[in-house]
């Protein structure tokens, strides 16, 4: 009995490691092209064939973003790519695979595994105008100075980008900036002449684009690889280690091309490569509901938040005019900040998530409130003021029972401005990884699948049109029956 005993307690030591390793949460991330959300799926899987509880931060946005989170601890692991890590994240160039390893170490991060392709850069034009007009390489877009080029916009501001690129072939041309998933459609509409694009992007052959020859030798190898924090378990990282090598060029190129088929997620693709039978990938209807939930919070948290500063401060304000144009001047420069630029200063200081997404949030909701409050309580006929006076009512006293009562409806109607914008704005909440709406929208941005960035437009807009309603219900319910008979 005491052996028997004495096994048990072996075996569930034994066993430990393993538990501990289901019960770990680990964060993949990914950038916003299709092959990132290909790569990161398949670690994610990866890690879940392993007993791994694996939450996904899909499509955060550009290089640096994805860089900075994973340094933060934001996200765990992310797929990266050799010519990306030297040239635009460490600028270093000339660093070989031991300075590149050694300059992570720095960091604390680590390279888990080389997947076995190379996804270059390279520049795409339309095929049936690269053979109309002879253009095979990209020294002869030069003699072309009419093309109209488009670039994505990290490409415009990447080291190993544009900038360096038209220096390097002497290039006459003055371009535009689009998201990456737009290009390709503005090249088939004849909107543009030229692209960047990626060598093993799936879409190449849908759209019919011809990659020009770097025939002066601009662009470095893009290796893909897995960067990781070096605090990964043991588990994780071993497991991710049987990816070193997995992957071609051809089979990658396959994937991305299914992944970019309408209705199909790369998680669903993923799944099918590893020879899985189940995803995990949860329905469409309980992904918008989720998804809705979600939105709900954040807009929710942030109108809480800034009724709870605006109506207060704006009430007070109300009696000392001076300050309150002052209040109404600066809650309107906040309101000029664009909302990507704002999340993006917001993250550096806040991390990822709903943090920095509320916080943005609450930032925009409080002009409305503010605005509607002071003009609510000042467009009193100062009449009703000198009778409430007169009375010998105080300034509270008059403000309770007089004044923001006669606001309400003004009141109210800024509360309802700053939802309905909440309710809009919260849609690119998605791009610091708090979720909501905007992530089927943005996903499908990436994907180009228009079925799920309606996913994400309509129930956005059907929370629109019911904020309408509610607060129509409200003024209803909260204001004195003399004004909603003045109303009606």
């Amino acid at each position: 009995m005491r052996f028997a005993t004495l096994a048990l307690l072996a075996g569930l030591l034994g066993a430990l490691p393993a538990m501990a390793a289901s019960a770990e949460a680990l964060t993949v991330g990914s950038k916003t092209f299709t092959e990132s959300h290909v790569l990161a799926e398949i670690a994610a899987q990866t890690l879940e064939l392993e007993g791994f509880t694996v939450e996904r931060k899909q499509g955060l946005g550009g290089t640096m973003v994805l860089w900075e989170a994973l340094q933060a601890g934001e996200i765990d692991v992310y797929p990266e790519y050799t010519g990306t890590l030297a040239q635009t994240i460490l600028q270093r160039p000339d660093a070989d695979s031991i300075a590149l390893a050694a300059a992570l170490a720095e960091r604390d991060l680590e390279i888990v595994a080389e997947l076995g392709f190379n996804n270059s850069y390279a520049i795409a034009v339309d095929r049936a105008l690269a053979e109309s007009r002879g253009i095979n390489a990209i020294s002869d877009l030069a003699n072309h100075p009419d093309l109209e080029l488009g670039f994505s916009l990290e490409f415009l501001n990447r080291a190993d980008g544009w900038p360096q690129l038209k220096l390097h072939y002497g290039l006459p041309h003055e371009v535009s900036g689009l998201e990456h998933a737009l290009a390709y459609r503005a090249i088939a509409s004849g909107q543009l002449a030229a692209t960047d694009a990626y060598t093993t992007d799936g879409d190449l052959q849908l759209f019919d684009l011809h990659l020009l020859e770097d025939d002066r030798h601009f662009f470095p190898r893009y290796d893909a690889l897995l960067l990781a924090r070096r605090d990964l378990p043991t588990a994780a990282r071993e497991r991710l280690a049987t990816l070193v090598d997995s992957l071609d060029e051809r089979q990658i190129q396959s994937l991305n091309r299914a992944a970019s088929e309408p209705g199909v997620s790369p998680r669903t693709v993923v799944a099918a490569y590893l020879g899985r039978t189940d995803s995990g990938e949860a329905s469409m209807l309980s992904q918008m509901l989720r998804n809705t939930a979600r939105h709900l919070k954040l807009t929710g948290m942030a109108l809480l938040f800034a009724c709870a500063l605006a109506l207060p401060l704006a009430i007070y304000l109300s009696q000392h005019p001076r300050a309150a144009a002052w209040a109404v001047y600066l809650a309107g420069l906040l309101q000029t900040v664009p909302s990507l630029a704002l999340l993006a200063i917001l993250v550096p200081l806040l991390g990822l998530g709903q943090v920095p997404a509320v916080l943005a949030l609450f930032l925009y909701s409080l002009l409305p409130i503010i605005r509607n409050t002071l003009a609510g309580i000042q467009s009193i006929d100062p009449l009703l003021r000198d009778v409430a006076e007169g009375m010998g009512l105080s300034t509270a006293q008059r403000l309770r029972h007089v004044e923001i009562p006669l606001a309400l409806p003004m009141i109210l109607a800024g509360v309802k401005t700053a939802a309905i914008i909440s309710i809009g704005t919260a849609t690119l909440a998605a791009f610091v990884g708090a979720g909501g709406l905007g992530e089927p929208i943005v996903t499908g941005l990436n994907l180009n699948d228009h079925g799920l960035i309606l996913q994400g437009a309509i129930p956005a807009a059907l929370l629109a049109i019911a904020t309408e309603f509610l607060f129509e219900w409200l003024e209803r319910a909260l204001l004195p029956p003399h004004l909603v008979a003045v109303k009606t």
